[in-house]
């Protein structure tokens, strides 16, 4: 197990790419194979724009991987935080780990970038896709991403996590994130059956939905079980959604520039009844 960490602890970017367009490729494949909805639209523009998201997203990942990376020498220098402080096995290890950052990095912070009105105006950018596919995984504003960047550090450095553990979470979040926002059609036994530990597709399609109280919901991304501990689960029926974001016209959602725009236009209401 030391070994396979060592393998994420030394991953190229390379490697990382590779492994966003794997997880991309694969969600098209189901997308075209089993569609939860047959979307008439431009699959190429929708691919497209969505990817320009994904490159500042990858930018940001970038440039805070080197402003933190002192951080992981520093917490294994020092052996701190709750990991160094209790021998545990590394499996366990493992899992703990990835709980508190799918915890801080997600949950927590996902929650408030719905609950905080400036932030909100920052995650409107991702709610405000019509034409929910795997790309919309993808579609973050900067600062979006930056403030779960920010929430997964804390977890870091309390629970003193390793650098290997954390690109190997980062690589469950990536194909966890494509998957559960890909157009597909699980039967609703196996969806129901997923959704009881991990996000499955159908759930989080319910936090994608136009307005509240939906779209405060199933706020995880990895584990379904914060989203059932704090009463913020929600299971429906899945033909009930309508994708966007109720203060936006639809007509914005392809206009890149506007929706980077979204964070600083003060026209923009936080709350339709606003």
């Amino acid at each position: 197990m030391d070994s396979l960490l060592s393998v994420f602890e030394n991953m190229s970017s390379l490697n990382k790419v590779i492994w966003i367009f794997a997880c991309l490729s694969i969600s098209w494949l189901l997308e075209f194979g089993i569609p939860l909805r047959k979307e008439s639209y431009n699959k190429l523009g929708h691919i497209g724009r969505n990817l320009i998201f994904l490159s500042t997203s990858m930018l940001v990942n970038i440039l805070f991987g080197l402003a933190t990376v002192g951080v992981f020498f520093w917490l294994d220098a020092n052996q701190f935080g709750l990991l160094n402080w209790i021998a545990l096995p590394i499996l366990l290890e493992i899992l703990i780990a990835v709980m508190a950052l799918d915890f801080f990095a997600q949950y927590i912070s996902h929650t408030l970038l719905h609950k905080v009105s400036w932030m909100w105006k920052f995650h409107l950018v991702h709610h405000s896709d019509t034409i929910v596919d795997a790309t919309t995984g993808t579609r973050h504003h900067p600062g979006d991403y930056l403030i779960r960047e920010l929430f997964a550090l804390v977890a870091i450095v309390v629970f003193g996590i390793p650098i290997g553990i954390y690109v190997l979470y980062r690589f469950l979040t990536i194909a966890f994130t494509y998957i559960t926002h890909a157009n597909i059609n699980l039967p609703v036994a196996v969806d129901k059956a997923i959704s009881y530990v991990f996000i499955s597709p159908n759930m989080h399609k319910f936090h994608h939905h136009y307005e509240r109280p939906w779209t405060d919901t199933n706020f995880g991304n990895i584990f379904s079980i914060w989203d059932r501990l704090f009463g913020t689960f929600v299971y429906a029926d899945v033909s009930q959604i309508k994708y966007g974001v109720d203060v936006l016209d639809d007509a914005t959602s392809d206009k890149v520039g506007y929706q980077f725009g979204l964070p600083f236009n003060s026209n923009v209401k936080t709350d339709k009844s606003k």
